[in-house]
């Protein structure tokens, strides 16, 4: 859908992308509510794989063999685990995208379909023998690595920010009484507002760092997609890319990194274009 002309704070005339909701209007016009839903069954059982491969291989590597980090350990400890619990977590994450990535590329093509109004991915079985009949095995794996690198930056991201931030900025002497209670006055109002920060900064650093990592989902899903026979997966609406890091050039050359990364306000990009009808 073409951009529509807004203005913004200033006043000034700008160029705006449909949102999340015109998006939405339009889709339930052309194939009605069931149309919001496209993909939907190879997605729940990517989400379901995911889940019972990560359980299993909590069963095959316990957890239990993690050392928690504590209040009394020192920096260099603490960071030890942190690390420790960290790799323990990509790894998990890593087994388990891979093998429910398979179930994600057919759900992203089962969407874009739309498009073009193509019917050529209609389930999951007949969608697994098209793939490996014209792309081969490697076909069940496109976009994976961006996937896969945007998993390992998010966790070492937002586990390590918030150890630092735990560590170095959070602190333990501060009361939060009204008039400044000391440690010896009010001993346990300073612990419960530390122990209340902590608790919030892997929350929120996971917010901050998943707006980061955002172009390397944006990158794999379009590489899940491109060059696979839909029209939403070549030209005019899309370049065919050589691979992944051909991709990222393109958006990162047209300003769209983040493309779709906001549901209502989406203004265009000085150095993007359209392909219009």
């Amino acid at each position: 859908m073409p951009p529509t002309v807004g203005t913004n704070v200033l006043g000034r005339k700008v160029l705006y992308l449909p949102s999340f909701f015109t998006y939405a209007k339009y889709i339930v016009q052309v194939d009605g509510k069931i149309g919001l839903f496209r993909g939907l069954s190879p997605r729940l059982m990517s989400n379901a794989l995911s889940t019972v491969t990560r359980g299993s291989m909590k069963k095959v590597f316990p957890p239990d063999e993690i050392e928690q980090v504590s209040n009394k350990d020192d920096m260099k400890t603490s960071l030890r685990k942190v690390v420790k619990e960290t790799s323990y977590e990509m790894m998990m994450q890593c087994v388990s995208r891979m093998l429910a990535h398979p179930l994600h590329v057919i759900s992203m093509r089962c969407m874009v379909q739309f498009v073009g109004r193509e019917a050529k991915y209609s389930g999951v079985l007949s969608s697994i023998g098209k793939i490996f009949k014209e792309e081969g095995f490697l076909g069940f794996f496109v976009g994976l690595i961006p996937h896969l690198l945007g998993d390992v930056v998010f966790l070492w991201g937002c586990n390590l920010l918030a150890h630092f931030i735990n560590a170095y900025l959070v602190d333990d002497s501060v009361s939060d009484s009204p008039g400044g209670l000391g440690n010896d006055q009010n001993p346990g109002s300073q612990f419960s507002q530390a122990l209340a920060i902590r608790s919030y900064t892997k929350f929120v650093m996971g917010i901050a760092v998943s707006m980061l990592t955002y172009p390397f989902l944006l990158v794999g899903d379009l590489m899940a997609v491109n060059n696979c026979g839909l029209q939403a997966g070549l030209p005019p609406y899309s370049p065919v890319f050589k691979s992944w890091i051909h991709c990222w050039k393109y958006l990162s050359m047209q300003g769209q990194l983040f493309r779709g990364s906001s549901l209502l306000f989406r203004r265009v990009s000085s150095g993007s274009s359209f392909a219009l009808e």
